[in-house]
């Protein structure tokens, strides 16, 4: 265990979240990022991260789950529909957001005369 595990949060997990997982936590399973969701006797529920600590890479089957809504444990081998993308995290602030196309100003017209 190095050191970075008790004094920083965003790097998987504390000191504090170890032992909780150590002592208390019962591994319930795991989704295709590799983070692994746990629960305790009382019916608290958390996750441990495979990389970096990021809260939009739990895919809406966990977060359903982990926020008490559905009591099922999800399962790889659900159906999903058709119609549903595969998860991704928040892209904001990468390579990958999402830039609208630029508008040029000529091409817009004005509904509105301004005051002079």
């Amino acid at each position: 265990m190095s050191l970075k595990i008790i004094f920083t949060w965003w790097n998987r997990q504390t000191f504090g979240t170890f032992l909780k997982t150590l002592f208390f936590g019962k591994y319930v399973g795991s989704d295709q990022y590799g983070n692994k969701y746990y629960k305790s006797k009382k019916n608290e529920r958390w996750v441990v991260y495979s990389k970096n600590i990021e809260a939009t890479k739990i895919t809406s089957d966990w977060y359903l789950w982990i926020h008490h809504t559905v009591d099922k444990i999800p399962d790889k081998k659900d159906i999903k529909h058709v119609w549903q993308k595969t998860h991704l995290e928040n892209q904001t602030g990468s390579d990958n957001s999402f830039k609208p196309t630029k508008i040029e100003k000529n091409s817009i017209k004005k509904k509105y005369e301004t005051w002079k």
